[in-house]
């Protein structure tokens, strides 16, 4: 009853005495939470917070050898920046907030796409940069930030009106919802669930490559999950339509957010099928190549880097996603599996 009340007396004291009483993890999900729910306490949190910047949902990068990083902008660096192109402060409010560190400092995306892009690129020593171009580049945290950012940034831009009324929406402080200035009907950001299936018949596993991929690329296979359908339903339907096998038993791995083209859940899993009835049979509406893979080939692949050029692209020398794509976890996986199974 004690706790109870502190939390209830403290709960807009950031961070509060009812914060304290709980884990680091908790403190910050209740903390996100209050920046979402109250656009005050959000307003409040634009002087701590962290900026990463946009145009045209495009991420402001720099370039550090091979690597790029995400530039994190306190909020007295974007009023200059704001202040500096003519802008209002109240620029600040069309931020988004996208997460936050485990000192409970807010991170915010904020989109410049209404200012000149070669001067604020020239400002800030930087480029707006392809995030598809750069994600394998990006450090692990920020990779998860920014592609976040660019699906809620994408969101917004594309649910200014409201789709029942035909009226203009407006965002909350956050941007963790939408609401029709008509109807008051409220939309929230949504994810499309993607399944993403490593199949294997026991001794091999089969990678395939979609005609998108970069040249010498094989990865899992995947597909969008159906209205209506479970997710083990959507594994052994994606397996039948795209290469004509017939799933006996499956099991889930884990999920990644994948921001691809536009804001996915990817629900990995490992399937089963029959090894005496293997026989692929491509659509090839939807992939232009499968191939079964022994263990070997599927350790010496791990071991490549990704190539922009081979020769001949005929499964020999390929490679596969890299370790923050999930599907290289799922690779990843099979192989320690299979690694003490005698041939």
């Amino acid at each position: 009853m004690v706790i109870a009340l502190v939390c209830q007396a403290g709960y807009r004291s950031i961070p509060s005495l009812c914060y304290r009483l709980h884990s680091t993890y908790v403190r910050r999900m209740r903390y996100l939470f209050q920046l979402k729910e109250d656009d005050e306490a959000c307003r409040q949190a634009y002087h701590a917070g962290t900026f990463f910047l946009f145009y045209n949902n495009l991420p402001f990068l720099q370039q550090e050898g091979k690597m790029f990083l995400a530039p994190k902008i306190n909020g007295a660096e974007i009023k200059k920046i704001l202040e500096q192109f003519r802008q209002s402060e109240e620029k600040i409010e069309d931020s988004l907030l996208i997460g936050c560190s485990y000192e409970c400092t807010p991170y915010f995306a904020l989109d410049l796409g209404s200012l000149e892009r070669a001067a604020i690129e020239s400002e800030l020593n930087g480029s707006f940069v392809d995030l598809w171009k750069a994600f394998f580049q990006l450090r692990e945290e920020d990779a998860s930030l920014i592609s976040t950012a660019q699906a809620l940034l994408h969101w917004h831009d594309n649910h200014q009106y409201c789709g029942k009324t035909g009226q203009p929406t407006r965002k909350n402080l956050a941007g963790s919802k939408r609401v029709c200035q008509g109807s008051g009907l409220i939309c929230y950001p949504q994810m499309s669930p993607v399944v993403i299936t490593l199949v294997s018949d026991g001794s091999q596993c089969l990678l395939v490559r979609q005609a998108s991929f970069p040249q010498g690329m094989y990865s899992a296979l995947a597909g969008f999950c159906d209205v209506g359908e479970s997710l083990e339903e959507t594994v052994r339907r994606e397996v039948a339509e795209e290469v004509g096998l017939e799933v006996e038993s499956l099991w889930y791995s884990a999920s990644q957010h994948w921001a691809f083209p536009n804001s996915s859940l990817m629900i990995a899993c490992h399937a089963l099928v029959n090894p005496q009835k293997n026989k692929i049979s491509i659509d090839r509406q939807e992939i232009e190549a499968a191939k079964w893979f022994s263990h070997e080939e599927v350790v010496m692949a791990l071991g490549r880097k990704p190539q922009s050029s081979i020769e001949k692209d005929d499964g020999s020398s390929f490679w596969v996603p890299p370790k923050q794509a999930i599907a290289h976890q799922l690779i990843q996986e099979w192989v320690k599996k299979h690694a003490a199974v005698p041939a």
